[in-house]
């Protein structure tokens, strides 16, 4: 059952330009392949066909081409009617590539370019993605179709912003697992199938720290859904297999000589990977990694980071200069501060730090570790 949903899904966005090539638009296209995987499912089981990709094709243009003739444009769509395709092989075109560019185009905002991509690219069902992200399907269906509506009338022959699809796969990976889609292996699928369709350094290098993350995934957490600190972690439950797969693409992307922001920050994740134990952790390396990183993508997260990493690596006094023009407002500023003070031996702020935020934690299980480690500071 589950591999011929895969299979499915791998097809998706292959159909989807098959169509659009024939003259579907975008939107009507999508349906139309959506309409023809419920279909597969109800009878490959009982029937498969020896081509999947062309019955797809088949089912699909034949739900387009029921759904142009029945709209009030009839006339206006005849001519793509009277120009159907005999029935024979699909001609071998992949417009994945292409399809990834339009459903991350510009124009959308992240939400619905990841929506749609996870839904155009991802063969998801709209009810999937709305469980992955925990809204009702109605308003999934309606962030959908306005995305839909956005790209009426763009064809796939335009080029499109490699730095904006990489930055949904990435937004797609952060959202981690929810309902019965794990969007975390979602997105490392994706991002494997962009990396066949492109010899760019930076989808490699998105691919790479994506693995190397995901490796550390079962230590995350302890009983209870507890999150538990890298420092922590159980470092013989990570999947070596995946770390060592990540080593392995992110050297490859590095030997281009093309440094992008993802290989910098999949270098700093592999250094982490490579430690025997934290007290182990090459964090001076780790330093001019987000150098190297700073140079590509000056932003208040990259700095914040950093400041840990000079934080670890020459003493909390050099940390707490790192910090300085760092803007407060920004996510995890207050728990950096309060760890930093921690690392300085002041444990009267660092548990005042870690109080305060804990009350800005944005999720259950961040607030209740920040509670517990304003506990640990003021019990001595």
């Amino acid at each position: 059952m589950w591999e011929r949903e895969g299979l499915l899904r791998e097809l998706v966005p292959a159909v989807i330009g098959v169509l659009v090539r024939r003259g579907a638009d975008f939107a009507d296209a999508e349906d139309a392949v959506q309409e023809a995987l419920v279909r597969a499912l109800g009878t490959w089981p009982d029937d498969p066909p020896r081509d999947p990709k062309g019955w797809l094709v088949t089912v699909a243009w034949h739900r387009f081409l029921d759904a142009a003739r029945a709209e009030a444009s009839r006339s206006r769509r005849e001519a793509a009617v009277d120009a159907e395709p005999a029935a024979g092989p699909v001609p071998g075109t992949d417009d994945t590539l292409r399809l990834y560019f339009l459903c991350a185009h510009p124009s959308l905002p992240a939400a619905s370019a990841v929506a749609l991509t996870l839904r155009a690219v991802g063969g998801l069902t709209t009810r999937q993605i709305a469980a992955a992200y925990l809204v009702p399907e109605a308003t999934m269906a309606q962030r959908i179709s306005r995305a839909k509506r956005r790209l009426a009338g763009l064809a796939l022959d335009r080029p499109g912003d490699p730095a904006t699809v990489l930055r949904v796969l990435y937004l797609v990976f952060n959202e981690g697992y929810g309902g019965d889609v794990d969007l975390a292996a979602e997105a490392i699928r994706l991002t494997r199938q962009l990396a066949a369709l492109t010899d760019e350094p930076e989808v490699a290098g998105l691919l790479a720290l994506m693995l190397l993350h995901h490796a550390r995934r079962a230590s995350r957490t302890g009983p209870g859904g507890r999150l538990v600190p890298l420092a922590e972690q159980d470092r013989s439950r990570w999947d070596t297999a995946l770390i060592g797969e990540g080593v392995a693409v992110l050297q490859r992307a590095l030997a281009r000589d093309r440094l992008g922001e993802y290989q910098a920050q999949a270098a700093i994740a592999a250094l982490h990977a490579d430690a025997p134990s934290a007290a182990e952790t090459d964090w001076v390396q780790i330093v001019e990694w987000y150098d190297e990183l700073l140079a590509l993508h000056d932003s208040p997260v990259v700095r914040l980071n950093r400041a840990v990493a000079v934080g670890a690596a020459d003493g909390a006094r050099a940390g707490l200069k790192a910090l300085d023009g760092v803007d407060p407002q920004v996510p995890r500023y207050t728990a950096v501060l309060a760890f930093l003070h921690e690392r300085a031996g002041d444990r009267d702020r660092a548990a005042q730090l870690y109080a305060a935020a804990a009350r800005e934690a944005v999720s259950v299980p961040e607030r209740d570790h920040l509670t517990r480690e304003a506990a640990r500071m003021r019990a001595g």
